[in-house]
């Protein structure tokens, strides 16, 4: 197989029950805007009560249903935060963790060197992120996986990713490699997905192959990278 082959995020998706959480980004195959994307998926009642709600330039988790939240350490939090020409999106509260270390102009590694996967044995959930930066019309950007070393989750194993945009061309890092018990880490380099020109044609191709029963919630961001604008578009399970 050619390592430059590229699928869309359909096909990379259509038969995975279970891909957990999962963070995109990449760049329109015309070249004019960076793409955004993160999805939910839940199995248990806890994870399955959520919703997304965008406040100002950011993306908030709230349950959808505050009488049946059992642990809400796991599960509220936001993915998506602004802050000057940076956006950072990730699967827990490590969003904040790399807001507040770029605020003292820190890096994205030196942030997540302080964190590590969640505490949910025995499955050890990865934590995973990303950070996109907006520079002369164009961007550049992160991804990282945290997971553990081993079975007892006695270390941390961390992977850290760097990419330049290319037309077209995205990454896409999820936490599990499919359903399981307990459910198998995300194994690998982000995969090499394509980004399409239309951003409902982007979201629906993610959402529409999403397992039906598990996925949760979906928001999606185009940034014009000429003029800044942001259009976002959301959905979510829950109404």
């Amino acid at each position: 197989m050619n390592v430059y082959t590229s699928k869309t995020m359909g096909e990379v998706i259509k038969d995975n029950a279970y891909a957990g959480r999962g963070i995109v980004v990449g760049k329109t195959a015309d070249g004019s805007k960076a793409a955004i994307a993160y999805f939910i998926m839940g199995r248990s009642e806890n994870s399955r009560n959520r919703v997304f709600r965008e406040e100002g330039e950011d993306v908030v988790i709230y349950p959808f249903d505050e009488s049946k939240v059992e642990d809400p350490s796991l599960i509220i939090y936001s993915p998506l935060r602004v802050i000057d020409n940076k956006v950072i999106v990730t699967n827990g509260d490590q969003t904040d963790t790399i807001y507040d270390f770029v605020k003292e102009n820190k890096s994205f590694s030196d942030a997540l060197k302080t964190r590590e996967f969640e505490p949910d044995r025995p499955n050890w959930t990865p934590r995973i992120s990303a950070m996109l930066t907006l520079d002369n019309d164009d961007f550049s950007y992160e991804m990282s996986i945290l997971k553990s070393a081993d079975e007892e989750g006695s270390a941390c194993a961390r992977y850290t990713y760097s990419y330049p945009a290319i037309n077209g061309i995205g990454h896409f890092i999820h936490t599990y490699e499919h359903d399981g018990n307990p459910l198998p880490t995300f194994k690998g380099e982000p995969r090499r997905i394509t980004v399409p020109d239309s951003i409902e044609e982007f979201m629906y191709d993610i959402w529409d192959n999403l397992n039906e029963q598990n996925k949760i919630s979906i928001y999606v961001r185009y940034i014009d990278l000429k003029t800044g604008k942001v259009n976002s578009k959301l959905i979510n399970k829950n109404k």
